[in-house]
C-alpha cells in the first residue's frame, strides 16, 4: 500500500486520546514491516529513541514510525524519509505489523482423524485439526480453533474465538473464556502439587477444584496453570503469560497482568490487577501482590508487596534499596581493603 494509505489506516487504529502527526510530502510504496537495523526498501520501521536513534542515519527503511521527538523527525526529513509520529509509537508499530501479517488460522471444519465424544457440543464455524481428542460433555463456543493433537478432558467449557495451538492439554472441568490463546504444549487445569506428609510418607491430596481463565487470557508454550484441591485457580481478564510459567494451585491472578518467562507462583498466591512479573521472578505460598506492583527479573517475593511498589532481589525488597545495595556489593573489595588498612593502623 502507499504510505498515505498506511497513515490513514494507522490513524484509525490509534489509542483513544493519542496524538498522531505525519510528514506526508513523500508517498512511497510500503509492502511490509522490519526492524530499524534490518529495514530495506519498501518497509516501515520503528525507532523508539535512545540507542536506536543513531540508526536513523543508516536505516534502509522507506518510512518510519517515530516518537514525538522533533529532533528525530527533522533528521528523518533531512534523509527524505516520510514518518508517522505518535505519543504511543510502539502501539502504532504493533498496528502496522497487524496490517501486513495475520497469524495462521485454518478454515472451519473438522478433520476426519479428530475424535469427538457424541455428548460434546461444538459451536458454529469451528476448526478442529488432526488427531484432536474431545471428551464427554465438553462445550465449545463459536469460531473456536483447535489445532492438531490437542486433548480436551471431560466437562471443559471454551468460549468463542479462542485458539488452542497444537499439543496443548486442557484438563477436566476447566473454564476458558472468549478470545483466549493457549500456545503449544501448555497444560491448563492439571492437578496441583498437593501432598500431605504422614508417618507413612507423602499422601496425595486429590485436586477437586477447577481452573478458570477469563476472557482474553494468553498462555505461552510449555506453561502450566494448576487446579487446586478445592475452589479454583483463576486468571483474570486480558492477563498475558509467557512461556514456561508455572502457576500453582489456588492462585488468583488479576486482570491485565504480564508474566515473563519462567515466572513461578506457589500455591494460593494472590496477584492484583496490572501486576508485572519479570523473567524468573518467584512468588511464595500465600503471598499477596497489590495492584500495579512490579517484581523485576529473578526476584524472590517472600512477603506481601503493597500496590504500586517495585521490588527486586532475593528476598525481594524495594527496588531503590536493592539498587543501593547492589552498588555497595561492587565496592566490597575496596571497602574490605579500607577496613584492613584502618585495622592495621591501629595495631
Amino acid at each position: 500500500m502507499q504510505f498515505s494509505e498506511l497513515v490513514k489506516n494507522l490513524s484509525d487504529s490509534t489509542v483513544k486520546g493519542s496524538s498522531l502527526t505525519a510528514y506526508p510530502d513523500l508517498n512511497p510504496k510500503v509492502t511490509g514491516v522490519a526492524s530499524v537495523e534490518e529495514a530495506t526498501l519498501g518497509t516501515i520501521a520503528y525507532i523508539e529513541g535512545g540507542k536506536y536513534a543513531a540508526m536513523l542515519e543508516t536505516t534502509g527503511a522507506s518510512a518510519l514510525i517515530l516518537p514525538c521527538d522533533e529532533r528525530l523527525q527533522q533528521a528523518a526529513i533531512a534523509r527524505g524519509i516520510p514518518w508517522i509520529a505518535a505519543s504511543d509509537p510502539k502501539y502504532l508499530f504493533a498496528s502496522a505489523v497487524k496490517l501486513f501479517y495475520q497469524p495462521y488460522r485454518p478454515q472451519p471444519g473438522i478433520h476426519p482423524t479428530a475424535i469427538i465424544d457424541p455428548t460434546a457440543m461444538i459451536g458454529e464455524n469451528c476448526a478442529i485439526g488432526a488427531r484432536v481428542f474431545i471428551d464427554a460433555n465438553v462445550k465449545i463456543g463459536n469460531d473456536v480453533c483447535i489445532l492438531a493433537n490437542v486433548v480436551i478432558y471431560p466437562d471443559v467449557e471454551i468460549g468463542d474465538r479462542t485458539l488452542l495451538h497444537a499439543n496443548c492439554t486442557i484438563h477436566e472441568r476447566t473454564r476458558i473464556g472468549a478470545d483466549c490463546i493457549i500456545q503449544s504444549s501448555a497444560v491448563i487445569g492439571a492437578e496441583g502439587f498437593g501432598f500431605v506428609p504422614t508417618s507413612k510418607g507423602w499422601i496425595k491430596m486429590e485436586q477437586s477444584g477447577i481452573t478458570v481463565l477469563e476472557d482474553g487470557v494468553e498462555v505461552g508454550c510449555g506453561s502450566a496453570v494448576d487446579r487446586p484441591p478445592v475452589g479454583e485457580t483463576r486468571i483474570g481478564r486480558n492477563t498475558k503469560i509467557d512461556n514456561l510459567v508455572q502457576i500453582g494451585h489456588g492462585c488468583r491472578v488479576g486482570a491485565g497482568c504480564m508474566m515473563s518467562a519462567q515466572v513461578g507462583l506457589a500455591g494460593r498466591a494472590k496477584i492484583g490487577d496490572r501486576v508485572i512479573l519479570a523473567g524468573q521472578a518467584g512468588v511464595g505460598n500465600d503471598i499477596s501482590i497489590g495492584d500495579g506492583a512490579i517484581a523485576s527479573a529473578k526476584s524472590g517475593v517472600m512477603r506481601d508487596v503493597p500496590p504500586g511498589q517495585t521490588v527486586s532481589g532475593f528476598p525481594a525488597i524495594a527496588h531503590r534499596l536493592w539498587s543501593k545495595i547492589s552498588v555497595l556489593q561492587l565496592r566490597l573489595p575496596e571497602i574490605d581493603r579500607a577496613i584492613k588498612k584502618i585495622e592495621k593502623s591501629r595495631e
